[in-house]
């Protein structure tokens, strides 16, 4: 495969940015470019017009409903991807085909061949892929890296993620995609958990093997996709990961990313992490010789996390400057092929070793 050059060409005038794909989430794209110094959102796409519309009157774009049309009469420097799952690969490819940067929302890619076709593109345009995982920018993600990063845990043995949220009937039969693994590619862990795993496996490391299980269980005859996955994971060097996401639950809680390390109990939730000793009392991190992140404005669902602000600020201040972007294809290879690793595991029933 042919490589980038090393250096990236540092962006000096205003930024020219667009979305395509205007549901829910663009709507958090939009708001947070335009806190945006520099960056102007010069258009929208969907084929529904009047979703593109609502965004477009809000921040002064212009509408259109082909992304083709788009790319072609705009000249466009970022493209931000906000549509159904199965449009993610070739919208993104389509763009980096061109020479430009591109900013995708979760899933990078729905099977192996996506993925290697992703990275293909990536590796080879002048443009530069950046991933939304946000939550790697939550404070509580944070403050457990700082204590990591001074070993003040110790060493990490295992972990387990533990995702209950509440998706019913209509959240599918009315997006008009969801449900499908056609489009969609899967249930609860590509459209939502797979954050959890992203983190999970950013603080246990490089996964080795995964055993997983599926099943659908409030939705029968409804969706062709899980609703829960569970699955046991090992990384390298021993380290045990146990995963478990539903979206039967009766209501969305804040996911829990637990790490059981040498000095302590690591618990990340509800926007913190919280230190606990093996029985099970709290620990003043107050007492730490580190200065821990604080809490901030979240944009979107409290449950979503508080990290799409500074991941898209992050990836753009990347582009100023003429650097790599600090998530990028390579940052989320373990996420994107254990995420693969447990679908494959739980739809043939059998071990899966990466």
């Amino acid at each position: 495969m042919i490589q980038k050059a090393a250096t990236v060409a540092k962006m000096e005038t205003e930024i020219r940015a667009a979305i395509v794909g205007c549901g829910s989430i663009a709507q958090v794209h939009a708001a947070c470019l335009d806190r945006q110094k520099g960056i102007k959102l010069t258009s929208v796409c969907d084929i529904r017009k009047e979703r593109a519309e609502e965004i477009a009157r809000r921040y002064g774009a212009k509408v259109y409903t082909s992304l083709e049309e788009m790319l072609r009469e705009e000249d466009l420097q970022v493209l931000h991807i906000c549509t159904p799952h199965y449009l993610h690969v070739p919208m993104a490819e389509a763009a980096l085909t061109k020479g430009m940067h591109v900013f995708m929302e979760k899933p990078p890619a729905m099977s192996y061949e996506e993925y290697a076709g992703l990275k293909e593109a990536a590796g080879t345009s002048k443009g530069q892929l950046g991933l939304c995982f946000q939550n790697r920018y939550n404070p509580g993600t944070l403050q457990a890296a700082e204590l990591m990063k001074h070993g003040i845990p110790g060493k990490v043995i295992g972990g387990r993620a533990l995702v209950s949220w509440s998706r019913n009937k209509e959240y599918y039969t009315e997006s008009g995609w969801r449900g499908s693994l056609k489009t969609e590619g899967g249930g609860v862990l590509i459209n939502q958990a797979v954050h959890s795993l992203d983190l999970l496996t950013l603080f246990l490391g490089k996964p080795v093997k995964a055993d997983a299980v599926m099943a659908n269980h409030h939705l029968k005859g409804i969706i062709e996709v899980e609703d829960m996955m569970e699955a046991y994971i090992q990384y390298e060097n021993g380290v045990k990961g146990c995963f478990y996401a539903t979206t039967a639950y009766c209501t969305n809680m804040p996911p829990i990313i637990e790490l059981h390390c040498e000095n302590m109990n690591l618990r990340i939730e509800e926007m913190r992490t919280a230190c606990f000793d093996f029985e099970g009392r709290e620990i003043d991190t107050g007492k730490f010789p580190v200065s821990l992140a604080k809490q901030k404005e979240s944009m979107g669902k409290s449950y979503w996390g508080a990290g799409h602000q500074d991941c898209i600020t992050d990836y753009y201040q990347a582009l100023k400057e003429g650097k790599k972007v600090p998530l990028g294809i390579e940052q989320i290879k373990d996420t994107v092929g254990l995420m693969l690793a447990i679908y494959e595991s739980a739809r043939n029933g059998k071990e899966v070793i990466l």
